[in-house]
């Protein structure tokens, strides 16, 4: 067996692109703007329903102002759109208007859009606009918005609801629910969360009228798919008729990868005044301006035998929509809850799934869109079901984890996993996590006052489903590499990660490897990133252009060292005839006569129609102070199946952000709208908590790996797993820690000291009676 390549696959190479952002050297979207550039401002509601008419005469007269346009000025243009296409019963959303146009219907909802020479004259224009509001009654919360009498987002859709729809059988499953030994039922909140991103979304446009042609800056999870939408969805263009250029990007989360109104609007400015125009949100703006996540409140059953077997899971999931559609918005529940099943071999399923407009913000994907839900429903559903029938949560899930032998195995939702051994890497976890000995850590922690928990979780997602992803891979003059791809990174390494992939079979150093990302003019068609798609997807594309390349440079080479292909071998960017000292470097060979362009590029295209399925087990052990409700996370451990890991040390970089974000939705955030009027409570960083540093654990990491099968590279994905294992394990934890102490068996997201505080005290004021 060959030795491993230095900076091959498998190995653990420092990140690339580290260097400039560690020094200040990034270049985002702000940093491009030109000095020359006006400065653009949104006028929002303050309200979240209302009706209104303005008057921009004053406004438009003071100092600096080059432009305001309100939703007159955009008529022409098409609205944002919602790409969802929902096969099982097709609906039709309400607009969602570049500009609101007399109605608006949730705090922030775009009202008028401001162009000034500097930002502070932008800001005297938006102040000097007169609007005369007329409130009207609003509704937040999606149970609040099915009731009855509940104000109406839209007069299009009675009831609040976009659509009411089943997945599996009903029949079955209640058949299965009648004969049940026992049943286990779960009522859970996943609350709204902010994706909170290091750098807030911003935009500059120019336009060049001499060719009409429009040039957009954005920090952006894909340009090709902004482009597109905006193009052929808002301005009814053609898609040469813009660029759009990604620099780098500060983190995205999903939020980022949908078209938004602002960049719209920067256009129509851009080509209206023949100059440059910046936008870039604050943060208080990011609160509600931006796509939100997650908002499910659901109701799950499981169907038990005696001997702790699944029969059969029902689950009743409604999701709050906001007031618009946004791009992917109704497809998260609707998709999510095919990866309700988990790991478990539930044969009879059924699912309704209910999605419901409110006067919030828009929702839409989060870091894993829909399966950081689903398992946070059936990871918690097993544990109830653990307790109802008096097991412990290894046995209960060990009983019922699909098996190795059963594998390729397809869920009831239609879902098929290729490979893996669920039984297994629990049982590493277990391990790792010292779970034998917890009873004697929580005896010590009870001596001192304290309460411990310990929870699991054992998760499946699903990955690399975005679609075709193209690779370019070409010889450079002077013997480097360069790759054209239509993903984008917004932090997860893709200078690096890609680089390995040539580095494996060129032998180059990722100093001479180069990743061009982001620019629709020089790269031909991308999906962006999400989804975990772009090593699974776009790393299998850039492997097997890489090896296109190859054969062509071997094919070129067999004059100049007068050797036929077979005895040619490429290592530390020479091609040699093998066993001898006899080679060429790939800089001399880009210079040989007859080397054109086309000789010198390797292209490929990857799609996996069938997706990948990560999966592991995370373990939290929580320590609870009952006389404050403080809780710490004492100790963390992953052990995941990513398949084959291209690099360690991005791998763990990935797993670590994830379960960060998991541990601040379960301990601390969560949007909060006032039930009265509609106003956003959680405004900002003041009422919005985020995790630092001190709020998550040291964590132990390690991967019980199976190749994925379905993958010529072998690999899963695992940009999102993080987000998607933690989540259950805490609450699982904490609401092992109040079981055993208390006897409580229920709490919600997040488990905030209030909250758990509240509980205990209820405990015992009921049990003092």
């Amino acid at each position: 067996m060959a030795a491993p390549i230095k900076f091959g696959v498998g190995q653990s190479v420092l990140r690339k692109e580290d260097d400039a952002l560690i020094r200040g050297k990034g270049r985002y979207t702000d940093d491009t703007a030109p000095q020359a550039a006006l400065h653009a401002l949104v006028l929002r509601s303050p309200h979240a329903h209302a009706s209104y008419t303005i008057d921009i005469a004053r406004a438009q007269g003071l100092p600096g102002v080059a432009l305001i346009l309100t939703a007159e000025d955009v008529r022409d243009l098409g609205g944002l759109p919602c790409l969802f296409n929902f096969e099982v019963d097709p609906f039709t959303g309400p607009p969602y208007p570049i500009l609101a146009s007399g109605e608006v219907r949730h705090v922030g909802d775009a009202v008028a859009f401001v162009v000034a020479d500097t930002i502070d004259h932008a800001r005297d224009a938006i102040e000097a606009i007169e609007i005369n509001w007329t409130p009207l009654p609003s509704v937040t919360g999606a149970i609040n918005a099915l009731k009855p009498d509940a104000p109406q987002v839209w007069p299009s859709h009675p009831g609040n609801i976009l659509y009411d729809v089943p997945i599996g059988d009903k029949k079955a499953t209640d058949e299965a629910f009648a004969k049940a030994h026992a049943v286990a039922e779960i009522s859970i909140v996943n609350p709204r969360v902010v994706a909170s991103f290091m750098e807030t979304r911003a935009a500059v446009c120019e336009y060049d009228a001499k060719r009409d042609h429009l040039t957009l800056t954005v920090g952006s999870q894909g340009s090709h798919r902004l482009r597109d939408i905006l193009c052929q969805n808002v301005l009814n263009i053609p898609v040469e008729k813009m660029r759009v250029i990604c620099p780098d990007v500060g983190g995205g989360f999903g939020t980022k990868l949908f078209p938004y109104r602002e960049y719209a609007l920067l256009a129509v400015a851009a080509r209206r005044l023949k100059k440059a125009v910046r936008w870039a949100a604050d943060r208080s703006e990011h609160f509600i301006a931006d796509a939100q996540g997650r908002d499910n409140i659901t109701t799950a059953r499981m169907a038990l035998a005696e001997d702790g077997k699944f029969l059969a899971m029902d689950v009743d999931l409604v999701s709050d929509m906001g007031a618009y559609l946004s791009t992917f918005g109704p497809y998260i529940p609707h998709g999510g809850a095919g990866m309700l099943p988990g790991l478990y071999d539930v044969q009879t399923f059924h699912c309704r799934v209910r999605t419901v407009f409110t006067h919030s913000v828009p929702v839409d994907a989060y870091r894993g869109a829909g399966r950081p839900e689903a398992a946070y429903v059936i990871e918690r559903l097993v544990d109830a079901a653990a307790r109802k029938l008096g097991m412990t949560p290894d046995a209960i899930r060990k009983k019922n984890f699909i098996q190795p032998r059963q594998l390729p195995y397809k869920t009831a939702t239609g879902k098929v996993y290729d490979s893996g051994d669920f039984a297994a890497h629990m049982k590493r976890a277990m391990e790792a996590a010292d779970w034998k000995d917890f009873p004697k850590r929580a005896k010590a922690a009870k001596k001192a006052g304290l309460v411990r928990g310990i929870g699991m979780s054992s998760y499946v997602e699903i990955c690399g489903t975005m679609g075709e992803e193209t690779a370019n891979v070409r010889l450079d003059p002077n013997g480097d590499v360069t790759i054209l791809i239509g993903t984008q990174s917004s932090g997860q390494g893709h200078q690096t990660a890609y680089a390995q992939i040539v580095a494996e079979q060129f032998g180059l150093p990722p100093e001479r490897i180069h990743i061009h990302q982001g620019d629709t003019d020089e790269i031909a068609t991308g999906l962006g990133t999400g989804g975990s798609s772009s090593i699974p997807s776009g790393g299998v594309s850039v492997d097997r252009a890489t090896r296109e390349l190859g054969k062509k440079l071997k094919v070129l080479a067999t004059e100049a060292l007068e050797a036929g292909v077979g005895d040619l071998e490429i290592a530390g960017g020479v091609v040699r005839v093998a066993g001898t000292d006899r080679s060429i470097g790939f800089a001399d060979l880009a210079k040989r006569p007859g080397a054109d362009p086309k000789k010198l590029t390797g292209s490929a295209t990857f799609s996996s129609a069938d997706g990948t399925y990560p999966n592991g087990t995370h373990i939290a052990e929580v320590e609870i102070d009952p006389a404050t409700g403080i809780i710490r996370i004492v100790n963390y451990v992953i052990v995941d199946d990513f398949g084959v890991t291209l690099n360690p040390l991005l791998l763990e970089g990935q797993v670590h952000g994830g379960v960060m974000q998991g541990i601040g939705q379960a301990l601390m955030e969560q949007v909060l709208y006032s039930p009265s009027d509609g106003q956003l409570m959680t405004g900002t960083y003041m009422d919005y908590a985020l995790p630092r540093a001190a709020d998550g654990p040291s964590i132990h990491f390690e991967t019980h790996n199976i190749p994925c099968k379905t993958n010529p590279m072998g690999v899963k994905g695992a940009g999102e797993a993080g987000a998607i294992g933690s989540c259950p394990a805490v609450v699982n934890a904490i609401v092992d820690g109040l079981w055993r102490e208390y006897k409580i068996e229920h709490i919600d997201m997040p488990a905030t000291p209030e909250r758990v505080w509240i509980a205990i005290r209820e405990h015992q004021r009921q049990h003092s009676l």
